[in-house]
């Protein structure tokens, strides 16, 4: 990938906390420490997170979790995502120290954030999730992995549980059965091969989406520009690829002063601050300076 690609690099800073959105969080343990030693304390956190969830109004999609990290997909529907974290990553924490009678941090720094800001994206990030402990080489299958909601995914007689999957789902097909039958399909076929992890390649689950669209064309032009990951955030957001394709016919434009051309270069700047990027980011995607960045948000109307 180029330097200049849009990525939706995973965030331990300058996170978002907005309603609505679907986030991918990823947590791990400080060094080589587990964060999990038996099976209660697996059953430990999961009590946890359902209880904060329920707590901070938070709809859980899928998790994974793992002896030295775990990912949550979720999306909160109020403003507080910070503090559901902190609660749940701090009451974990002080629990497991307790318990093990241990001191210090048991967690690498602060939790990680990857935005789904469209269909393709979130149903990678929920593949890429339920097909860790493969590319762990825990299990041969990602359904014999215990610790994950893969079998909300995949079973039709799945027992009821905190883990919503049905929106996900729906993203694939309207109807449960025929949207489960898609996704065994996408994780027996995108078996991983090789044992990158997302806090060694922060972009993997961007390289992974690109994978599987190449592997399962029908189904990613099918979801491609529906979005329904956004909509319930009111945000109007262009699809990666298209916001992309503008990007590279306005960067560089020297005709600044042309109101039509400042105007598609605010809005693209816009779009960007919506995934979070910082003015000087921007501009280098832009092929312009800070200042004329400032310029267009400030004086355009």
């Amino acid at each position: 990938m180029s330097d200049r690609k849009i990525k939706r690099v995973f965030r331990a800073k300058r996170k978002l906390n907005i309603a609505e959105l679907v986030s991918h969080i990823t947590q791990r343990a400080a060094g080589k420490e587990p964060l999990f030693i038996e099976d209660a304390d697996y059953r430990h956190i999961l009590i946890l997170l359902r209880d904060i969830s329920r707590q901070y109004a938070i709809t859980i999609f899928a998790f994974c979790l793992m002896q030295n990290h775990l990912h949550i997909l979720m999306r909160p529907h109020e403003e507080n995502l910070y503090d559901a974290m902190r609660d749940l990553f701090s009451r974990y924490a002080m629990w497991f120290n307790r318990k093990y009678e241990r001191k210090g941090h048991l967690f690498g720094g602060p939790y990680r954030q990857a935005v789904c800001l469209d269909d393709g994206y979130l149903i990678a990030a929920s593949v890429y999730i339920h097909l860790n402990p493969v590319k762990a080489g825990v299990v041969s299958a990602a359904q014999a992995y215990r610790w994950s909601s893969v079998r909300l995914y995949c079973d039709v007689e799945a027992p009821k549980a905190f883990v919503e999957p049905a929106f996900v789902l729906s993203v694939l097909d309207p109807g449960v059965e025929r949207a489960k039958e898609i996704y065994r399909h996408l994780l027996v076929r995108s078996m991983p091969t090789g044992t990158t992890q997302i806090f060694e390649q922060e972009d993997i689950i961007d390289c992974f989406r690109e994978e599987l669209t190449t592997m399962f064309p029908t189904v990613f032009k099918r979801i491609a520009g529906r979005n329904k990951s956004i909509q319930a955030t009111g945000f109007d957001l262009l699809s990666l690829e298209a916001l992309e394709a503008q990007i590279e016919n306005l960067r560089g434009t020297s005709q600044s002063s042309v109101p039509e051309t400042r105007m598609a270069k605010k809005y693209l700047i816009e779009q960007l601050i919506s995934r979070g990027y910082k003015r000087g980011e921007i501009a280098v995607k832009l092929g312009v300076s800070r200042k004329t960045i400032y310029n267009i948000l400030n004086k355009c109307p």
